[in-house]
């Protein structure tokens, strides 16, 4: 995938949580948006593809949005942010490879019996037995 930090904006409010005396005057959370459908980085199929894997991300507008408050610095969460939108846009257009379906071999079904005889032995044994 090609380079699309032009294509995201970004916010910057103040993270929760403890923190000391600078949690209350710096802005170091970052949301990370991406208006992917209006991206002229990728295809209409590409698009439809993010829209359906990543549906559950998605805000009211359509646009991918990510959330991070982890790191101290708003940089190091911006950083963050783009990775992970990078990571979930890249994840969510890999194609799953095809299951050929296979047949058990003649050993294996063998084997799966062998241990069923077995089972059924062992609970045979456990039986009270009755004079």
């Amino acid at each position: 995938m090609q380079n699309f930090l032009h294509e995201l904006s970004f916010k910057t409010s103040r993270s929760g949580g403890k923190g000391g005396q600078n949690v209350n005057k710096i802005e170091s959370k970052v949301e990370a948006i991406w208006n992917f459908s209006s991206s002229s980085l990728i295809g209409e199929d590409e698009k439809e593809t993010i829209r359906k894997k990543l549906k559950n991300r998605l805000n009211r507008k359509g646009n991918l949005s990510v959330v991070v408050d982890r790191n101290r610095t708003q940089l190091e969460n911006k950083e963050a942010a783009i990775e992970w939108i990078h990571r979930l846009v890249s994840k969510s257009l890999e194609k799953q490879k095809l299951r050929i379906a296979t047949h058990p071999t003649a050993i294996s079904k063998e084997k799966r019996l062998e241990r069923k005889l077995h089972q059924a032995e062992r609970k045979q044994l456990r039986r009270k037995i009755i004079p």
